[in-house]
């Protein structure tokens, strides 16, 4: 004969003991308390001290417990589905909490002519079990691939929106003039904004923030600068340069990585140098994250372009 259930205090359901339900759901699965003791690797005497607490807890018996067996009562059947709904919704919100914490995968996104190797490297050996990757972005992929959760870090060139997003300058790099090695200016040591009054530059799609920054866009006496064909992507700016049709900014480097012998740089003098920065999502504090930009503070400082 069932031994009655002598309620306790009632209990929230927040209080409830998830020990405790699991140990209900094996002995429902099993319908027996010594085989469910033995997969618990538990003692029986013990198996039904946790199950009477759970009742008591509940306020309602839950198991019927005969020489044969163990059978769910009525409310023991009510109950049944939904402890395992609760332990289920433990174990996800368990994991979910995991990832968020220490994520698995950690995506590092970059530009051209930026090195994040070092970094990345660091990061890796810091981070064994998790699978660091870098990924090649275009001049105006960064900002959207961070929202979008393709990547988890953009180091990148300013100017361009940082609303949602923590931006930090890591470095600057002086910008230069890039010219075809013919041009009349090629082989001077500098060159000022005046020295190019006239010439076109080429005009970058789809970002009018970015396009002014690397055309001088109005120039310092507030002039227009000239148009010149409109571009997507880097390559095609060295094109124009090497076939005549413009002059173009950028950073240096170009030649020091053995890239288009037919273009010359050359110093630009009197302008605002481009700002190299590591950008995140704005509250991400992720272990992965924040030692990212602890060892981008320290490794990346443009030397190794």
């Amino acid at each position: 004969m069932s031994e009655p259930v002598v309620p306790a205090e009632p209990v929230a359901p927040t209080d409830l003991d998830l020990r405790l339900v699991r140990y209900f759901t094996v002995v429902a699965e099993h319908r027996h308390f010594g085989r469910a003791a033995q997969a618990l690797h538990t003692t029986q005497p013990s198996l039904s001290r946790q199950i009477r607490r759970l009742e008591q807890q509940l306020g309602a018996r839950l198991l019927d417990r005969t020489p044969q067996g163990s059978g769910l009562t009525e409310a023991g059947e009510v109950f049944l589905p939904r402890a395992k709904a609760l332990l289920r919704a433990a174990a996800q919100a368990a994991a979910q909490t995991r990832a968020a914490a220490e994520p698995r995968r950690f995506t590092v996104g970059y530009i051209s002519g930026i090195i994040v190797t070092p970094v990345v490297r660091e990061l890796r050996r810091r981070h064994p079990d998790a699978d660091v990757q870098a990924v090649h972005l275009t001049w105006k992929e960064p900002r959207a691939a961070l929202l979008e959760h393709r990547v988890d870090a953009a180091v990148t060139r300013l100017p361009f929106p940082t609303d949602e997003l923590d931006v930090s300058v890591l470095y600057d790099e002086p910008r230069i003039l890039l010219v075809p090695a013919d041009h009349r200016l090629a082989g001077k040591e500098s060159v000022s904004v005046d020295d190019i009054a006239g010439e076109p530059l080429p005009r970058m799609a789809g970002d009018p923030v970015w396009d002014a920054f690397w055309r001088i866009d109005p120039r310092p006496d507030g002039s227009r600068a000239p148009d010149g064909p409109v571009i997507e992507d880097m390559e095609d700016k060295l094109e124009l340069v090497a076939d005549g049709r413009a002059l173009a900014i950028a950073v240096g480097g170009l030649r020091a990585r053995g890239i288009r012998p037919d273009i010359t740089e050359i110093p630009l003098e009197g302008v605002e140098p481009s700002h190299v920065v590591l950008a995140t999502r704005a509250g991400d504090r992720g272990r992965l994250v924040t030692d990212f930009r602890r060892i981008a503070r320290t490794r990346l400082t443009g030397s190794g372009r």
